[in-house]
């Protein structure tokens, strides 16, 4: 029988209720915040959605295929700019002092010094411009040179998100996507082709700086080298790094090789499908991830809430990606048959659904991940992130070389479902559980393709009957949700607001 606690003293009551109202003040601000950030990131998603949907008629295959080159060679050297630093400062209990900021900041500004010298050093060789021409070069440079202007939106952003203000953070981003998709496609309007992402990128950076310290000025900024400092939060740091950097070696340089072997026109196949389908995941579980880690971070004493936040994350976010899945795995053929402008992207139609299916699981396995940072697991992910890199080196060449471009996202595919494994880690720690969360959204969703697929030859005959199906499809989950789970959801709900 477990006995109840006995405050024998003043202190220790005035600790409990200290604790008390803190993670009062925890939830507050997590819920405030989050609803705020998913709100404001909708908004964005629904920009870069728009934005692609526009792009994908202005630009060829082959122009998808020289940006995601690119952008492959500076997710790459990203890992180089950074050494987990701001990971570490996030994620410490106590608040970090100005040495510590400025230690951050010190190595941070030589490190996105250094991506832009490795940059100058490629672009001098002659080897980038040889696979992309004069066009790639330029957003490749433009690329580079974003990175000295984001290490002034470091600590900034580091000071909001240890203040769970996660409704300001999100603002720069905001401008961002206003001033880099709205250039972008002015530009590719014109004609501009490949060239029109240099400018774009080099607004995108300026805006983001001049809104980050308008919200969040840090007028303590300066450079300082201290030795214990660096190496305590190189504790946590580098760790915390080596995770990243195994996902860089896992997806930005192996899809850098792809980009060297394949022509232009497959990568961008292969660049276009994955770009579509991280849509859904971006607008849910990315904005779950950059709410959760600091907030798993200061309940990582309380395992009972901690428990109860990663089953609520879980749970919606199975409702609200599981539905999206669904949908653009359901109707994309459809949607490439009544456009006619789409029909260039048939070829990667198969590698879509694949990749867009992957997502399913990614959906579940990184909120988990993301536990075990928060707790301070950091080995524990390693594993993981070394288990799913070798995977993706092995498997994916075989499946390359055997079904042509549609086996990378069939090998993503199939690594996918290894994703149980941190469930399983997890559950080391905190007995989380999984099933109950995601069965309503699974059967929700399941109902969803059957609508999808008895009307396939309907809706890929109009653009009226398509949207007929995506609005039948749709209806049918949320009959399945409103008849098996209404009471389920509005609890959970009301669990967050504080009603019951």
């Amino acid at each position: 029988m477990i006995q109840p606690t006995v405050v024998d003293t003043t202190d220790e009551v005035e600790e409990l209720l200290g604790d008390e109202a803190q993670i009062q003040e925890i939830k507050k601000r997590s819920l405030t915040g989050a609803v705020s950030y998913f709100l404001r990131t909708i908004f964005l998603q629904l920009i870069g959605l728009v934005a692609v949907f526009l792009l994908s008629a202005f630009f060829t295959p082959a122009d998808f295929g020289v940006y995601g080159f690119v952008v492959q060679i500076i997710g790459l050297l990203i890992f180089f700019s950074d050494i987990g630093l701001a990971a570490a400062l996030v994620q410490k209990k106590n608040e970090p002092s100005k040495t510590e900021y400025r230690v951050a900041f010190t190595v941070q500004s030589l490190l996105s010094l250094g991506i832009v010298a490795v940059v100058g050093l490629l672009l001098a060789s002659g080897w980038v411009q040889n696979k992309v021409g004069e066009a790639g070069t330029w957003v490749l440079l433009s690329l580079a040179l974003s990175f000295p202007l984001a290490t002034l939106k470091t600590i900034p952003s580091i000071r909001l998100e240890r203040k769970l203000l996660f409704s300001k953070l999100v603002v720069p981003q905001v401008f961002e996507q206003l001033v880099f998709y709205g250039l972008l496609i002015g530009l590719a309007w014109q004609g501009m082709g490949v060239m029109a992402y240099t400018y774009a990128v080099v607004a995108r950076s300026v805006i983001g700086v001049i809104v980050m310290w308008l919200i969040e000025p840090w007028l303590e900024i300066g450079f300082r080298w201290h030795g214990p400092t660096l190496r305590s939060l190189l504790g946590f740091g580098v760790k915390f790094q080596f995770n990243d950097f195994l996902a860089r070696i896992k997806d930005q340089l192996f899809f850098l090789g792809l980009g060297v072997f394949l022509p232009l026109d497959q990568f961008g196949y292969i660049q276009w499908a994955k770009n579509w389908s991280m849509y859904p995941y971006n607008l849910t579980v990315q904005n779950v991830l950059a709410i959760t880690f600091p907030t798993y971070s200061r309940l990582q004493a309380r395992v009972d809430l901690l428990q109860k936040a990663i089953e609520k994350s879980l749970f919606f976010i199975s409702l609200a990606i599981f539905p999206i899945l669904t949908g653009m795995s359901i109707f994309i053929w459809p949607l490439t048959q009544v456009i006619t402008q789409y029909r260039q992207w048939q070829p990667a139609v198969l590698s879509f659904i694949f990749f867009t299916l992957s997502i399913g699981w990614a959906a579940l396995s990184t909120p988990l991940v993301n536990t075990l940072n928060a707790i301070g697991q950091i080995n524990k992910t390693l594993k993981l992130m070394g288990l799913w890199t070798v995977l993706t080196w092995v498997l994916t060449p075989l499946l390359l070389w055997r079904l042509g471009y549609n086996g990378v996202a069939l090998a993503a595919l199939v690594i996918s479902f290894t994703s149980v494994l941190s469930v399983k880690l997890v559950k080391q720690h905190v007995p989380v559980r999984i099933i109950p969360q995601v069965s309503l959204a699974l059967t929700g969703s399941l109902t969803m393709a059957l609508v999808g697929i008895f009307g396939m030859a309907w809706w890929s005959s109009s653009l009226r009957l398509l949207l007929l199906g995506m609005t039948a499809s749709s209806a049918a989950y949320l009959a399945v949700i409103g008849l098996f789970g209404w009471q389920r959801l509005v609890a959970e709900i009301q669990s967050l607001t504080g009603r019951s």
